[in-house]
């Protein structure tokens, strides 16, 4: 009887061995990949976070670091090591509408960033949002950070609605297509739309495309977003984005990676816009200008009427070295509900078009840029949405507006569920 307990009492102690071996291995693999994320986490901060001649710390939490211009992301790129700053375009767009007409209807005072309240950076920096630990713990990993999803592109010509429930991105867009296009402005409305979901977001922008809707899309997209998981809270942003593969290996929020040059000492990409509009209150609006140099072949962006920001080398493209097929203009919200719940997410000002002005929001004086290099009316402009009880769009034409579209919604309602 006594060597059967003893036998017990072996095999029970055999047992609680082998459970802390794999207990440890398991703790240890833990630590290592946990070891591994943190070193992956630590090498991209550096890599994004460039030596600062000045720091601005700004109200809503923001740190701005002003950065000489040689030394910012783009040039870590290596076809950008030699590369010369072009601090200028050679040519801006003939017949850059003149805003003041509508001035007094669409807001008070000019919009500004938040960080300005504490100071600017000197005239051979640029002001680059600090990416901070959290911001990338966000992530699925380093290297996806600052980085779209696949398919987020909205296709008028292939609204397949199980492609659209998979995706999770829903759009209510204005668009031109059928002809060569050198570029592309809108006046858009400035909202703070609520987001349900921090994986979510809600954005307003323009859109400069080129090549297939496959795995060979060239894009490049700037205007206003708000984005709980990409900068950590609730606020309206100035957003840039760009793509030559479809959201695949290239391309990045503002300068999270390499390829944007920034010339401009006074407007951060990512950074906070202010004053927000309010329904049935004051209206704010910002607007923005792409269009590619004839002489040099870049990408440049302008910010309002004032500050030409930077541009995105041709060689960043393929279809879009030459010119691009498609331009579109609007809203886009990730709606991630699970068993086919639509979220709350709104888009725009959360209010439906047929609001107006005021409760909806707006892009106005939509424009593209032929090949001459001048600024004119898009012709043939069409409309889509993938469901317009959530979202919808609704475009028109005035002497002052141009050709302008109101869109939006709150997303789930009783007629959207």
């Amino acid at each position: 009887m006594a060597a059967h307990v003893s036998v017990s009492h072996g095999a029970r102690s055999a047992s609680v061995l082998v459970l802390l071996f794999l207990s440890c291995a398991a703790a240890g693999e833990a630590a290592a990949g946990t070891l591994k994320q943190r070193l992956d986490v630590r090498s991209h901060l550096r890599r994004l976070n460039k030596p600062a001649i000045k720091t601005i710390h700004s109200p809503d939490g923001d740190i701005i670091d002003c950065v000489h211009v040689s030394h910012q992301p783009a040039f870590d790129h290596p076809f950008l090591k030699n590369h010369t700053v072009q601090l200028r375009p050679s040519f801006h767009p003939e017949g850059l509408y003149d805003d003041s007409k509508v001035a007094s209807k669409s807001r008070s005072k000019r919009i500004s960033q938040m960080w300005h309240v504490n100071g600017r950076c000197q005239d051979d920096t640029i002001p680059i949002r600090r990416t901070k630990k959290d911001d990338v713990l966000r992530a699925s990993s380093a290297k996806r950070f600052g980085r779209k999803k696949h398919r987020t592109i909205p296709h008028p010509q292939s609204a397949d609605p199980d492609l659209i429930n998979q995706s999770g991105h829903q759009h209510a867009i204005a668009y031109v297509e059928g002809d060569k296009y050198y570029g592309a402005k809108a006046t858009i409305n400035v909202w703070e739309p609520k987001i349900q979901q921090s994986n979510e977001f809600s954005l307003s922008q323009l859109w400069i495309l080129g090549g297939s809707f496959g795995q060979d899309l060239n894009s490049i997209e700037a205007g206003w977003q708000v984005s709980p998981d990409l900068y950590g809270d609730n606020n309206t942003r100035l957003f840039t984005y760009w793509t030559s593969d479809a959201y695949q290996a290239t391309g990045c929020y503002n300068l999270l990676c390499s390829g944007f040059i920034q010339v401009n000492s006074d407007i951060a990409m990512g950074a906070s816009i202010y004053p927000i509009s309010g329904y049935g209150g004051s209206q704010y609006d910002i607007s923005i200008l792409v269009w590619k140099d004839p002489k040099e072949g870049h990408w440049w962006m302008q910010f309002g009427n004032d500050y030409v920001l930077g541009y995105w080398p041709s060689f960043l493209f393929s279809y879009l070295a030459d010119s691009a097929s498609m331009i579109e203009w609007g809203g886009e919200v990730v709606n991630s509900e699970p068993d086919g719940e639509h979220t709350a997410t709104q888009m725009g000002s959360g209010h439906f078009p047929d609001e107006g002005f005021g409760k909806s929001s707006y892009f106005r004086n939509i424009q593209v840029v032929d090949e001459s290099n001048n600024l004119r009316a898009p012709k043939g402009v069409g409309t889509f949405t993938e469901q317009s009880n959530c979202y919808d769009v609704q475009n028109g034409n005035n002497g002052d507006w141009g050709s302008f579209f109101y869109y939006g919604g709150p997303g789930k309602n009783p007629n959207c569920q």
